[in-house]
């Protein structure tokens, strides 16, 4: 996670699994801490990021939401503590995000398209923006900030991590995409997508993209999950510049 609190200067959080100081371990408690660090005494002109990769889950949900779920993800305390929803991260980032404030969120997972519970998701076949409000007429929106969302997968699929792309180590497939395209200045979020859907489908071509236990474990092909655009406001995909 990063922060952009004073002019010119930039601030960072990192969470990791092996980190051994105990405020900076990917429990509930100290992702939700951070979750909040992240929005606190932003202003407008403030750029911030929020990355997880990790694993995510969905449970049910069938009072609220469009699909009867609820996406979540997994702290490395979530057998004892609970998960945490998509409602908790919509609550701690989304609507207190106030004007001329962008947040970007990159979620890495499995079961995680509307992590963010945002209010239009992208749909690149039609090239239009989707209405993904809830029945319910819950709130999704922000504070009159702008949040983006860039996840692995749509709400029911699973991603798994792979060595496709780099044959030295594994590596989730949307984010070595996007540090990828990062590197080449001028990618709108449309050329973005283009170019992680036409990697991840190259990849698939040539098998690399679905393990062999799932390969014969399954009776019937395996949708490829590629990556979901959704936001708080709709915007020209091709018109407007992917810059973090």
């Amino acid at each position: 996670m990063c922060q952009h609190k004073p002019v010119k200067a930039h601030w960072f959080l990192f969470i990791a699994e092996d980190e051994t100081e105990p405020d900076l371990i990917p429990t509930k408690k100290n992702i939700l801490i951070s979750l909040k660090w992240l929005v606190k005494d932003c202003r407008a002109g403030d750029s911030l990021v929020f990355y997880y990769s990790g694993h995510g889950l969905r449970q049910p949900d069938f009072d609220s939401y469009n699909d009867g779920f609820d996406e979540t993800i997994c702290p490395v305390d979530f057998l004892t503590e609970g998960m945490i929803l998509d409602y908790d991260i919509n609550s701690a980032i989304v609507r207190p995000l106030p004007k001329d404030v962008t947040l970007h969120a990159i979620v890495d997972a499995c079961y995680c398209g509307t992590i963010l519970d945002l209010p239009y998701v992208y749909d690149r076949q039609t090239k239009a923006w989707e209405d993904n409000y809830a029945p319910s007429g819950a709130r999704k929106q922000t504070n009159g900030g702008l949040a983006i969302s860039i996840c692995r997968c749509v709400d029911d699929q699973m991603a798994a991590d792979t060595s496709a792309f780099n044959t030295k180590a594994m590596n989730g497939v949307m984010t070595y995409n996007l540090i990828d395209i990062l590197r080449y200045p001028g990618v709108t979020y449309g050329d973005m997508l283009d170019l992680m859907h036409g990697s991840i489908e190259e990849a698939n071509r040539n098998g690399c993209l679905t393990s062999r236990f799932l390969r014969t474990s399954c009776q019937k092909p395996i949708p490829v999950p590629k990556p979901v655009l959704s936001s708080s406001e709709p915007f020209d995909v091709y018109g407007k510049n992917f810059i973090l």
